[in-house]
């Protein structure tokens, strides 16, 4: 288990094989970091698939209107949250292995709830999507998450709360 700093900007989430614990970096993307705080803590994250895993690249999750496990996931992928969409918040900061990004369509401020985990260093995304935390314990886990576009048996986030409510 990672030695969580500040618990109020650190995100743990609950997978099948264990808890991710992801830091937050307010001072680089605050409207993403409190968009994924205000998701948390209204369990709207909690049952959500991953709906795009790609071997080498990323784990995709975050659609809190079409990904809800256990419902039709068909569609997971195209939805976002009720709350608008998010500026891009772009930095320096590296797409590198363990690296938290949002996710969004072909429009830089069109980030809403989405989100990836990058499996290796992607720097080809770096400076055109919002780096917003990083994986601090539990790489492992999101290692294990099933692959495909979208996976035959999606593995799902059960939980996602924000460290300093839980």
């Amino acid at each position: 288990m990672a030695e969580i700093k500040d618990p109020e900007n650190t995100l743990l989430i609950e997978l099948k094989d264990g808890t991710v614990t992801i830091e937050l970096l307010p001072d680089v993307a605050p409207k993403h970091v409190e968009r994924a705080k205000a998701l948390a803590r209204a369990g709207a994250y909690d049952d959500v698939v991953f709906h795009r895993v790609i071997e080498g690249f990323m784990a995709q999750t975050g659609d809190v209107e079409h990904g809800k496990a256990g419902g039709n996931t068909r569609r997971a992928g195209t939805g976002g949250s009720d709350m608008p969409d998010l500026p891009a918040e772009f930095s320096k900061l590296p797409h590198d292995r363990g690296s938290l990004g949002a996710a969004r369509s072909s429009n830089p401020n069109s980030a809403n709830s989405q989100f990836f985990i990058n499996f290796g260093d992607n720097a080809f995304l770096n400076g055109q999507y919002t780096v917003y935390g990083r994986v601090i314990s539990g790489m492992e886990h999101v290692d294990k998450i099933a692959r495909g576009e979208p996976p035959a048996n999606p593995d799902k986030m059960i939980s996602v709360k924000v460290a300093a409510d839980a």
